[in-house]
């Protein structure tokens, strides 16, 4: 009885995670797109240079990946240091450190 509620449970958060994910995929597929098209229109910076800019700048974070805000053309850089995370807004015209956040 216990390995039948077990399984129920496993199966559920199973099929749960597949119906979520692919959600979230596709609105990083289309951030990713938004930037790019961007960066080739001249428009803005590309995700490495602004990466270049801001990883020297945090030598004892652990760097844990970029977002991207399409409609403000923002790039927020996540970091953690010392169990605590670190946003790192930048301009993804301008390359220009907007704000940083704990």
């Amino acid at each position: 009885m216990l390995k039948k509620i077990v399984l129920s449970v496993v199966v559920a958060s199973a099929a749960l995670a597949v119906t979520v994910y692919p959600a979230h995929a596709v609105q990083r597929n289309n951030e990713q797109k938004a930037a790019r098209a961007q960066m080739m229109a001249g428009k803005g910076k590309s995700l490495r240079s602004i990466e270049n800019m801001v990883l020297p700048r945090m030598p004892d974070s652990q760097y844990l990946g970029p977002e991207y805000d399409p409609s403000a053309k923002v790039y927020r850089l996540k970091f953690i240091r010392n169990g605590r995370v670190i946003f790192v807004d930048v301009d993804g015209r301008t390359g220009a450190i907007l704000r940083q956040r704990r």
